[in-house]
């Protein structure tokens, strides 16, 4: 799923704030979240999770998936 996505479905479950990471470590900033691809999430799937608490482990489209 892309990173827009991921945030929209976050918001879709009533929390509004979220962060996402660079897989790669690399520490870019995602500009066009369409551009950009979630590989990892903390909390897992299907988990409570509050304002702040979702963080998105993302790459660039084509690039390899890394693990996060």
């Amino acid at each position: 799923m892309n990173l827009q996505d991921a945030q929209d479905t976050i918001q879709a479950a009533g929390v509004f704030s979220s962060r996402s990471k660079d897989a790669t470590g690399k520490s870019r900033a995602p500009v066009l979240d369409r551009n950009w691809v979630v590989v990892g999430q903390t909390p897992p799937a299907g988990s409570t999770f509050g304002e702040g608490d979702a963080v998105l482990s993302v790459v660039k489209q084509g690039e390899p998936d890394y693990c996060s």
